[in-house]
């Protein structure tokens, strides 16, 4: 919606994503999301059931780790 957004799947690259872009995450793939660290980021997130299981916090290191743009359709 706005800002920029990071997402990485555990073993992926980052990617960064912003307004307009769609990122689609397979159920069970272990995954963080959050903003950009000198971003402000909003989004929408869409999910079926109400399970999620949380994992542990993710590092500075792996925070700030190259980026990829996120992929056109």
């Amino acid at each position: 919606m706005e800002g920029i957004a990071l997402i990485r799947s555990r073993g992926g690259d980052i990617v960064e994503a912003r307004p307009g872009d769609v990122i689609f995450t397979p159920a069970g793939e272990e995954h963080w999301h959050g903003a950009a660290p000198d971003r402000f980021m909003a989004h929408i997130a869409l999910w079926e059931g109400d399970e999620a299981d949380w994992l542990e916090h993710v590092t500075d290191a792996e925070y700030v780790g190259p980026r990829r743009p996120t992929p056109t359709p």
